[in-house]
């Protein structure tokens, strides 16, 4: 029997131990899409205690706790961060199979430097070393950040933001993290959405652009887009449902546009319309500015009404959908080749069914311009364990191109989820390891060295900085 999440942890056989140990494991991280919030990073916010850290705002771990029969009062109600860590340390022992079960102890070791289990027993125990480990200084915001080996964090920015806290972290000259925003205009293509013409007015008076028309939104958009490119901004991302693919002319999309403003109601044709000719707008707009687009679907958000309504969305109520239709997904990037204005283009579906699809599309837009221009994102949310990994990287080396995959991002909330890249790493030098154990690719470590730490580090800082 192994020993619990020792050094070896999920390295099963001695090619990916040397794979891991003597190459991966040392490698800068480039966490190109993330959640976490720049203004924690610029005023190097200090963590009252691990639930503060730990539990506040990551409904990976809420989910957990529903579905073992937590009550709300210890997830997000009034109850203490005491408790609160209680009832987590009670549910996390039971978590067998899950990521988040690796991903907890995996920080409290590299953090914590603890090496047991969390349990309702140990809870105490775990809570007061925590506690005490948060006081030293190199347990602030920053402090964790520079311990994780960082290099480069994307957040996620709506068109609106400022980026002041992006701002004050460039001026900073104690701190050499590169803190980057990224674009992400869902409320500006989200027509169907009842705050639309509220934020459309925000738009218009933060680019100082009237806006009475599609062509006045692009316009405000294209005002802001060079605004986030002055603050080293080079990386865009859309939530969607599915990739739509639904042209329509520029007289109808005006149309759709004014009968939005004026506050009707759109039919599903002409939202999907919309859509259509926003995320083209978006996508010529990239490649002009040498931008790349990441593209998320397949969720289907907000699935219970009575907690959106009391706790609002990215609470722990979105599920895996279905219906990503193929055809439309390469129709849009097909679209875009007709007058070679498709840029880097990352594709995430949260349905690990669409892997072999994302795979054989992304095939046929490679251009040779640039090693794997569309890509394969790495295995999304509720794919980012053992399982949803190994298939997405299985897929992408059995119809793409594997050693050109740039690898892991954390999409997390929290500034200690950066053992999401270890835990990714580990799985990669595993896979590759067992590959070669069976006598399925050579054991030439000179290339197998390569390409692990191409795809840990160095594909995706060439990726994001020659566009």
């Amino acid at each position: 029997m192994k020993k619990f999440m020792d050094e070896n942890f999920m390295l099963h056989n001695e090619t990916a131990v040397r794979l891991f140990h003597d190459y991966s494991k040392k490698l800068p991280i480039i966490d190109y899409h993330c959640h976490i919030n720049p203004e924690e990073i610029a005023k190097d916010l200090r963590f009252e205690n691990i639930t503060r850290v730990w539990l506040g705002g990551d409904h990976y771990k809420w989910r957990l706790m529903r579905c073992a029969g937590v009550n709300e009062k210890y997830i997000t109600g009034d109850a203490s961060d005491r408790e609160k860590f209680q009832k987590y340390a009670e549910t996390i022992c039971q978590c067998i199979g899950s990521p988040v079960f690796h991903w907890t102890h995996l920080e409290l070791q590299r953090y914590f430097g603890y090496h047991g289990v969390l349990s309702g027993d140990t809870a105490q125990e775990v809570w007061e070393l925590c506690n005490e480990k948060l006081k030293e200084a190199a347990m602030s915001v920053r402090g964790l950040i520079k311990q994780s080996n960082v290099e480069l964090i994307c957040t996620t920015d709506d068109p609106i933001d400022s980026l002041e806290w992006h701002k004050a972290i460039a001026e900073d000259k104690t701190f050499d993290v590169k803190v980057l925003p990224a674009w992400r205009p869902d409320k500006a293509m989200n027509i169907e959405s009842p705050e639309f013409c509220d934020y459309i007015a925000k738009l218009s008076e933060k680019s100082n652009i009237e806006i009475k028309s599609f062509e006045d939104l692009k316009a405000a958009a294209i005002n802001r887009m060079n605004f986030f490119a002055t603050m080293g901004c080079n990386v865009s991302d859309h939530a969607l449902e599915y990739v739509d693919y639904l042209p329509a002319s520029n007289e109808t999309i005006e149309q759709i546009f004014s009968k939005r403003v004026k506050g009707e109601t759109l039919t599903e044709t002409e939202i999907r319309n919309y859509k259509t000719a926003f995320m083209l707008f978006s996508a010529v707009q990239y490649h002009k500015m040498g931008w790349l687009m990441q593209l998320h679907y397949g969720c289907k958000r907000n699935n219970n009404p009575l907690m959106f309504e009391r706790l609002g969305p990215d609470t722990g109520f979105d599920c895996i959908s279905n219906f990503a239709p193929a055809s439309l997904m390469a129709d849009f990037l097909g679209a875009l080749t007709k007058d070679d204005t498709l840029p880097k283009t990352i594709i995430y579906s949260l349905n690990p069914n669409d892997n072999a699809v994302i795979d054989t599309i992304a095939g046929c837009f490679q251009d040779g311009s640039c090693v794997n221009k569309i890509q394969h994102g790495s295995a999304w949310w509720f794919n980012d364990h053992n399982t949803g990994m190994c298939e997405q990287l299985i897929s992408l080396g059995n119809d793409g191109f594997l050693a050109g995959f740039i690898g892991m991002l954390t999409d997390s909330r929290s500034f200690l989820s950066y053992p999401r890249h270890e835990y990714f790493r580990r799985i990669l030098c595993n896979l590759i390891g067992e590959w070669v154990e069976k006598g399925e690719y050579p054991a030439d470590m000179k290339r197998l060295s390569k390409i692990v730490e191409d795809v840990s580090y160095y594909n995706v800082k060439e990726y994001l900085t020659n566009n």
